[in-house]
């Protein structure tokens, strides 16, 4: 069974590549020294300040881990290839919430990279599925755990 491939953005994979390069050039070095240092307190059974930071060590490896096989099955989407006529992962999209009129901006991005609070959903959420394939001027309803939700696509911007 092959992996799930990953969707990112170029910023995406960068961020990503930016993360695991810190986490295994500066943290891993940090935590080290924490250890080091609680070593040299002394008796380890007892010692608070090793176990958090071997708890610390175990946390950034698994993390590391994680990066590391996200960036092996990884799908760049170039936002040359990202179509304005279309909704599609890499663009943003200008939507109507015709229940309370009111407009929101999404950028539709893979689940990696999604943040919500920021305006950035992932494709596999309810409202990216909903409005992925749609093209301007089509009103879409939405099935979500809060209830149906009904968007007038007003606009797509690579």
């Amino acid at each position: 069974m092959s992996e799930k491939k990953v969707v990112l953005t170029v910023e995406g994979l960068k961020n990503l590549e930016d993360e695991l390069e810190n986490l295994k050039t500066v943290r891993r070095k940090e935590v080290a020294e924490k250890i080091k240092e609680a070593r040299g307190q002394g008796d380890l059974s007892e010692n608070a300040e090793y176990d958090a930071a071997k708890e610390e060590q175990g946390e950034i490896e698994t993390r590391i881990a994680v990066l590391e096989k996200m960036l092996r099955n990884v799908e760049v989407i170039d936002s040359d290839d990202v179509s304005s006529d279309i909704v599609s992962v890499g663009c943003k999209v200008k939507v109507l919430d015709i229940e309370y009129d009111e407009e929101e901006t999404y950028f539709l991005v893979g689940s990696a990279e999604a943040d919500p609070l920021n305006g950035k959903i992932s494709n596999e959420s309810p409202v990216g599925i909903g409005l992925i394939g749609h093209t301007t001027g089509e009103t879409v309803v939405i099935e979500t755990p809060g209830g149906e939700i009904k968007y007038k696509i007003i606009e797509i911007q690579k």
